[in-house]
Formats: structure tokens, sequence, C-alpha cells
């Protein structure tokens, strides 16, 4: 369960901000000052921080400077008053959110959610490897090269990025949705027949032999796996995904 502590020196923010959270799943611990919510976060080790900017203590700014390992924790900041400057100072000092009073509760939990997955995105591609290698099959992140039996197969940015995600994670099986939002960067409630689109080409292009890494979960989506190789390709399903949207490339 992620964690997410909240600080504002306002009870009536803080428990409405709390329950909100509560309600979408979070674990989540409250404080009412700058030196309340360094402590917590020291001992508690909380994922997002939500900070007010005027605490009466310190402000949000002393706060930021102050922690210890800001790498580790997303913040939103939250402040009164919407001043390009504080905004600006808030995202030097480790702020990666900014949201003015008075706010709507649905898109505070939206951007939590959206910091969240970024921050999901950026520990994977830390933690992975630049290189994979997978019999013939190489692929080489930091120089974005795919070569096949040491040919090199020529792939657009997204194909690339694509089939770099499920090589880099075996065998977890990906919807259509969260490959849209990984590799084209957004949340898309629909159209993604684009992502069946590509898989098509992909497969194409690395061959009878290897294209078998790549497998249909059907009406789920996609993952990448090692145990297929050598199997009979798997069939075209034209019609499985078709949703009337236009193409994203």
């Amino acid at each position: 369960m992620n964690k997410l502590l909240i600080v504002d020196d306002e009870s009536q923010i803080v428990d409405i901000l709390s329950y909100a959270c509560k309600r979408e799943g979070f674990a989540v611990e409250t404080a009412f000052s700058g030196q309340e919510a360094l402590r917590k976060i020291e001992e508690w080790g909380p994922a997002i921080l939500i900070l007010d900017l005027m605490l009466p203590d310190m402000n949000g700014f002393e706060v930021c400077r102050k922690i210890k390992d800001p790498d580790s924790l997303g913040i939103i900041m939250l402040t009164a008053k919407n001043d390009i400057l504080d905004k600006l100072v808030g995202l030097e000092l480790g702020a990666d959110d900014y949201m003015t009073k008075p706010f709507d509760i649905r898109e505070l939990i939206a951007r939590v959610h959206s910091l969240l997955r970024r921050m999901r995105k950026k520990s994977e591609e830390t933690e992975s490897p630049d290189r994979l290698a997978y019999g013939k099959l190489v692929l080489s992140r930091a120089k974005r090269k795919v070569s096949l039996d040491g040919e090199a197969l020529v792939f657009t940015p997204k194909e690339f990025d694509l089939l770099a995600l499920l090589l880099r994670h075996l065998d977890r099986v990906y919807t259509r949705e969260e490959l849209l939002e990984s590799v084209w960067g957004f949340d898309f409630a629909g159209g993604t027949r684009t992502v069946d689109i590509h898989l098509q080409w992909l497969r194409k292009k690395l061959g009878p032999v290897y294209q078998q890494i790549l497998v249909t979960i059907h009406g789920v989506g996609y993952k990448a796996t090692l145990e297929r190789i050598g199997e009979e390709p798997e069939p075209e399903h034209e019609d499985e995904h078709k949703d009337g949207h236009k193409d994203v490339h």
C-alpha cells in the first residue's frame, strides 16, 4: 500500500484530504507543522508528500530543504498564492507538482496517481540494465539499437520503446492502457488499437523465430517471454481490439 503524508495546519483541509486519499487505498498519516512532517518522513517513510507552503513553524520551502533523501519522495506542494516565482522555487527545491488553493479534490487525487506512475517508471528505468540480450537478439537502451544475429534491425522510436519495456520485464503482463501510457506518455481512455498495430509491426521485424517473444494475452494485453521461441507464430487477430478511434503515432 502506498504511503501518503498530508502536511497542512488547517485541520479541515487535512481531514478532507485524508478521507479522500484513504478511499483511494492509500495509507495516510498527517502532520500540522514542518517539524512534525520531517519527523514522520524520517520515521514512516512515505512515498508521497502533500505539503502546504505556509506552516506555523517553517514554510514548505524549508521543509523541502531539510528532507534528507528527497529523491525517494514525491512532493505535491499546496499554496494559497498563484505566484509563478513560488512555483519555480518549490520545483527547484524538489517539489514535483504544484496546486493552488482552492483546488478540486479529484484533480489532486489524479495528480497523486500520475506522480506515483512517474516515480515507478523512473525507478524501473534506473534499475533496469542498459544491454538486454536474449539469444541472438540484443537491445541497447543507451544506443537505442537492436540487432538480431549481428544484423541491425530498424525500429521507429515508439517501436523501440515498446520492445524495450516488454523485454525489461519478462513475463509481466501489461494491459494496452498501461503500454499506451508508459510508451506514448499519457493517459488514454480509448484508441488503444495503436498498441496492437505496433506489436504487429514489431513481430514482422523480429521475424518468425523471435517474434514469439511477444505474446498476446487475449482480452488483456501483452507480455514478453522466452518460453515460446521456436514455436509456430501465433495468428494475427486483426479484429480483436478495434475501437473506432484514430491511431496514435
